[in-house]
């Protein structure tokens, strides 16, 4: 295990993730062009989102219990090869409710894809390497935004609409075709996968999932830390910068270009730190939304548009969102038996996407209430933001003492804060 093998399936994975992400991230540098193409309101461009996260987050469990069920390869090669279909059918798409259709199948193959392609890292790598692979299958996933914000980009604002998305469809299947060749779920000579579970087992695992505080614990980490930057790079965020900020569509790209760039480097040290200090993962995930919430604060107090700088230190900050919403899936790994991993990632998972859904069609029916894609009403759709940072971090403290407790009923001994400051001074 962690042979030159294991990291060229990992790397393949990696690949089908990365153009999923491309094809997720492909509607927000296309949003102002798909409202003039398909004659769009606010309300409705959102729609467009929303859905195609309700599909995702909708599949989430179901997903989790087909990984156990069918394995990673057929998930993932299925994944890669939706998402092409809908980007081809998006590119011939003229109607609204065809472009629909085309966002409900991306939504649909890119729930198949990131879970699975985790899953697979147990069975290749050491369980002290898991940690800092899983941020970097994240964080250089999210490579493919960078993919839509700049050459996704030049195509649409070049050659035009459809050579953009078809060129993004044959992506696709290069993708899917990479992973017929090269992935696998386990090094040979592993033991055969068992036997699918029965229905009742299914339901079984998923309660069981569900009733590990570990678990609650992974699902508001994930969606305290994962929808603002989410939103921003998805949807609303190139609306937000050129019409509510006044910034140039080159300047716009180049931010969402750096979102990336901050997370694929705060991933791998956010994924060392939870190796290390397993008990001291809350505390990073609480100051990643504490320090979200914050700078939100600032750039929403300043009357627009506010300095470039300060767009800047927003943009670095929502990038750590995702690098903390990996965290998430640690909980749910630690927590849980090999037996329902799948389902309990699938579960934490649904936190950060259903947040994100509820507050990119919170934002699309703000604006449209409020005139459009004015910087006033951009700053009061924003605002919706404090009541989901609110939600998740309650839950994140109840579960937290839930699972604290648990682990000190069984035997584990947790190390209070201050133990710990003790310990790590000492060491000093």
């Amino acid at each position: 295990m962690g042979s030159w093998r294991a990291y060229l399936v990992w790397s393949t994975g990696l690949l089908a993730y990365l153009v999923g992400v491309m094809h997720r991230t492909s509607f927000g540098v296309a949003g102002l062009d798909a409202a003039e193409r398909f004659g769009a309101t606010p309300a409705v461009l959102s729609g467009f989102v929303v859905l195609q996260l309700l599909v995702y987050a909708s599949l989430q469990v179901p997903t989790g219990v087909l990984l156990d069920r069918f394995g990673a390869k057929a998930l993932v090669l299925a994944g890669a090869l939706l998402m092409a279909a809908g980007q081809a059918t998006l590119a011939l798409a003229t109607s609204l409710p065809l472009a629909i259709a085309a966002r409900v199948l991306v939504g649909a193959g890119d729930a198949f894809t990131f879970i699975s392609v985790l899953s697979v890292l147990n069975a290749w790598f050491p369980a002290r390497r898991v940690p800092v692979l899983t941020q970097l299958t994240g964080l250089l996933g999210q490579i493919g935004q960078v993919l839509s914000a700049v050459p996704l980009a030049a195509i649409l604002h070049g050659p035009g609409w459809t050579p953009a998305f078809l060129a993004a469809a044959g992506l696709g299947v290069l993708s899917a075709l990479a992973v017929l060749a090269v992935f696998r779920e386990s090094p040979p000579g592993s033991p055969v996968r068992p036997d699918a579970p029965t229905p009742r087992e299914v339901l079984d695992g998923l309660r069981s999932s569900w009733r590990e505080p570990g678990t609650r614990l992974g699902f508001f980490t994930h969606m305290g830390t994962q929808f603002s930057g989410t939103v921003f790079g998805l949807l609303w965020g190139v609306p937000y910068l050129v019409a509510g900020q006044g910034v140039r569509q080159g300047t716009a790209s180049a931010l969402l270009t750096l979102l990336v760039a901050v997370g694929i480097v705060a991933g791998p040290l956010f994924g060392t730190f939870t190796a290390r200090h397993p008990f001291r993962r809350s505390y990073l995930v609480i100051g990643v939304i504490v320090l979200t919430a914050a700078t939100w604060t600032v750039v929403l107090l300043i009357p627009p548009p506010v300095p470039l700088w300060l767009l800047v230190v927003l943009v670095v900050v929502l990038a750590l969102g995702p690098p903390g919403s990996m965290v998430g899936f640690d909980y749910a790994r630690t927590f849980n038996p090999s037996r329902r991993q799948g389902t309990a990632v699938g579960i934490v998972n649904v936190g950060g996407f259903s947040a994100s859904l509820v507050l990119a069609l919170v934002v699309g029916l703000v604006l449209s209430v409020l005139g459009g894609y004015t910087p006033a009403a951009f700053r009061a759709a924003w605002a919706v933001q404090y009541v989901l940072w609110a939600i998740a971090l309650v839950g994140i403290v109840v579960m937290r003492a839930q699972a604290r407790r648990n682990l000190r009923d069984a035997g584990t001994v947790v190390p209070t804060l201050r133990e710990f400051v003790r310990e790590r001074r000492g060491r000093a």
